[in-house]
């Protein structure tokens, strides 16, 4: 952590070998100031919350971090578009994904359902953080914010968020075809239901498109949004409500 901010209980901590000078976490519903369907800890502004609560979530989320800039605030469309977290600072960019080189300037990207990514390099030279709906998944923003990181796959770790489950994930059959025509072998991904609709892998096509674009050291995963009511928001679940956020970056310079 940098300088001065303090522990969150309630939020994630990645299990996950990254270098000692990266901080990576993710925030549950809890430790806000939002009510009614945002309570309590909405980072999202586009949601209908009340400003004055967004304002105060991002003041304790800042000090919570000990960050030293505003995070990398995104503008997020469901697309495969990666920035640089540095270019942010004027207004909220359109894009699904940003990475950072500069100690104190976070990548972040907010969920509510769809599965957050976060990437370090293992000589802690870069972070990054995307935002994987099936759309932005099946449109390769995963795999651009590997080429955006500018680092060997080989040396990258990736941790899978929290996200909707399997379990509580129904598509309809022109999202399995869609990831199909991309990659058979995603198929495997997708289980038939009694509805004549498909239950998707959101975490196991993640991890397929890491592994493909060189990416192996995968962790995280094995949550479900739509289920744990008490720790995360859906949207699946609950139609307008807050968001998460899923945030990490450089506290120090590589090998300080």
């Amino acid at each position: 952590m940098l300088p001065g901010c303090r522990r969150v209980s309630e939020w994630l901590v990645p299990d996950w070998p990254a270098p000692a000078n990266v901080i990576a976490r993710a925030t549950t519903r809890s430790g806000g100031v939002s009510e009614g369907r945002y309570g309590t800890f909405n980072l999202g502004g586009h949601v209908g919350d009340a400003p004055a609560a967004i304002r105060e979530n991002r003041r304790r989320f800042r000090e919570a971090l000990g960050l030293l800039h505003e995070p990398g605030w995104l503008q997020q469309v469901h697309g495969n578009t990666v920035v640089d977290a540095g270019d942010t600072c004027e207004r909220p960019p359109e894009a699904d994904a940003s990475v950072s080189r500069e100690i104190g300037r976070a990548s972040v990207v907010l969920t509510a359902d769809c599965l957050p990514v976060l990437f370090a390099a293992v000589d802690g030279s870069v972070v990054g953080a995307a935002h994987a709906g099936w759309r932005g998944l099946l449109g390769g923003v995963l795999e651009n914010t590997v080429r955006a990181l500018e680092a060997p796959p080989a040396g990258l770790l990736a941790w899978l968020g929290p996200a909707i489950s399997q379990a509580a994930f129904e598509v309809g059959a022109e999202v399995r075809a869609a990831y199909t025509a991309a990659d058979p072998a995603a198929a495997v991904h997708f289980a038939a239901n009694a509805r004549g609709r498909y239950q998707a892998d959101l975490y196991a096509l993640a991890r397929q498109r890491l592994a493909n674009a060189g990416v192996d050291a995968v962790f995280g995963g094995g949550f479900c949004t739509y289920t744990d009511r008490d720790r995360f928001y859906s949207y699946r679940r609950d139609g307008e409500c807050g968001r998460m956020a899923s945030v990490i970056a450089l506290t120090a310079a590589p090998g300080t």
